[in-house]
């Protein structure tokens, strides 16, 4: 018996659902859009308008989901046959799916059967209904949450953790995708392939300076603001962000001191061990927070101060820093994993902190069934920008991402409701551009090897998208500090 995975869980209760849905509401299309609440956020349309159910008509779609679970029905793979789908492009009933039959390229697209309904995923179910372990569906907002089994809560349902914040800005990325058309990987190929792609960039890109500018006019307008912090997970494009943040206020004749959290390690040799006798890096106890705090509250007093300088060769800092001292109206750029955590600043009053959240909340997907996981794409920016930048493998970055997750579990989603603003990083074309990078790492990867599913998961997703040229991505683009070529960086 094959081994129960979280991947097929999901797509075992995904299908079962979807057939409740159209079993229930069969003139309602369905959408599953994004991550949110450890569930897959979704909405219903009728003829593309919204149509908000009822909390009794989920608790209906509950009770027939139970029912085939119950019924332990067979799930058949009708087709994989990407050529035969294509031929008879014109007898599927949903638009996405014709869409991306004719715009995907070499897409592994696979149709499946389960109790007379037919859908198309790009991953394996189980083989059977009755083998689902959990499930949760509940009304949310104007849609719905599907939750499925976790193995890190026994195969139970994550429990619900109610974060409006990351839903607003996920629902406004959403939105935008859905005026500009193109929330799916066939319509956004569509746009190349018609030559339209290069506005799309200029209007997705000018979003991102839009968003940045509004940061920026309320930092300015609020007097009592003296230090912004910048947090994220991996590849969310912090460290872009914090340096076109400085442009927009210094534009505005606002001085700006950068100050990096890695000159506040403790020094190697006094890093604290996790569970596992390994040097926690990521802990905030590896930083010297009252350092950083005395000097934060030394640079707001107008004094000058001697900022620490980290060796990493030796693992110490160097026994002299640097002298700095902060403008009258001058702000502090705070940027690191523990930025929204207000340990590492606990000194300083909280009217004096403006707090940043960056995340890709990633909107373009496969189809209205099949979202791309925001996760896969930050993995996909690493992989490229490590492999540019840091002669590092595909194969060595799919290794460390657990380790990676783990600390962004601890350190950083717990808090990611604590900021004042949250930034959206997502480029609706950037798995375009990142392919042809991605698919010369993950191509290395050896059948041997423990990481080659997942390469093979990622690169199956690329190939939904067409490539997208990178010269047609601004020299200034967040997307450019994994790319190379960014007016901000030396790769």
């Amino acid at each position: 018996m094959e081994k129960i995975t979280e991947s097929r869980q999901y797509e075992t209760i995904k299908i079962i659902f979807l057939k409740s849905m159209s079993e229930l509401f069969p003139t309602y299309d369905v959408e599953l859009q994004n991550s949110l609440n450890n569930g897959s956020y979704g909405e219903v349309f009728d003829k593309n308008e919204i149509v908000e159910l009822s909390n009794e008509d989920y608790e209906k779609v509950k009770e027939q989901m139970r029912k085939t679970i119950t019924e332990n029905l067979p799930i058949t793979l009708a087709t994989d046959d990407i050529e035969l789908m294509k031929k008879n492009w014109r007898k599927i009933e949903r638009d996405d799916i014709r869409e991306l039959l004719k715009n995907c390229g070499w897409a592994k697209i696979k149709a499946f059967q389960v109790g007379g309904y037919t859908d198309y995923f790009y991953l394996e179910p189980e083989k059977l209904t009755g083998l689902v372990k959990d499930f949760d569906l509940y009304k949310y907002d104007r849609g719905f949450i599907l939750k499925t089994p976790m193995e890190v809560f026994d195969w139970n349902v994550a429990p619900m953790k109610d974060t409006p914040k990351i839903a607003q800005a996920f629902q406004e990325g959403n939105d935008w995708e859905r005026i500009m058309g193109i929330n799916f990987a066939g319509s956004l190929n569509k746009k190349v392939f018609k030559r339209e792609i290069a506005e799309l960039i200029m209007l997705n890109e000018t979003l991102h300076t839009k968003k940045i500018n509004k940061f920026a006019n309320e930092i300015i307008k609020n007097d009592k603001i003296k230090i912004v912090t910048i947090a994220g997970p991996s590849s969310s494009g912090k460290t872009t962000l914090s340096k076109k943040l400085r442009l927009h206020l210094q534009t505005s004749g606002i001085k700006t001191l950068a100050i990096s959290l890695d000159d506040y390690y403790v020094g190697r040799a006094n890093v604290p061990l996790d569970e596992n006798g390994n040097k926690d890096f990521e802990i905030i106890h590896a930083l010297d927070t009252k350092l950083l705090n005395e000097n934060l509250r030394d640079l707001i007093a107008g004094k000058e101060v001697e900022l620490p300088l980290y060796d990493f060769f030796t693992g110490e800092r160097k026994p002299v820093g640097h002298i700095e001292k902060l403008e009258e109206n001058g702000i502090i750029i705070l940027e690191g994993i523990h930025g929204l955590n207000d340990e590492l600043t606990k000194y300083i009053p909280r009217e004096n902190k403006y707090k940043i959240y960056i995340s890709c909340l990633t909107q373009t997907n496969m189809d209205r069934h099949n979202r791309v996981h925001t996760t896969d794409v930050r993995k996909i920016r690493r992989i490229v920008r490590d492999s540019l930048s840091r002669a590092t493998t595909g194969e060595e970055t799919l290794e460390m991402w657990n380790s990676v997750r783990k600390g962004e579990e601890k350190w950083i989603f717990p808090f990611q409701e604590e900021a004042d603003a949250i930034f959206n990083s997502s480029l609706c074309y950037e798995l375009g551009v990142l392919k042809p990078y991605a698919i010369r790492e993950l191509i290395k990867i050896d059948i041997e090897s423990p990481q080659y599913e997942e390469a093979k998961k990622l690169v199956e997703l690329l190939s939904c998208f067409v490539d997208i040229e990178t010269e047609l991505v601004p020299s200034d683009s967040l997307l450019k500090e994994f790319i190379g070529g960014s007016v901000f960086y030396n790769y």
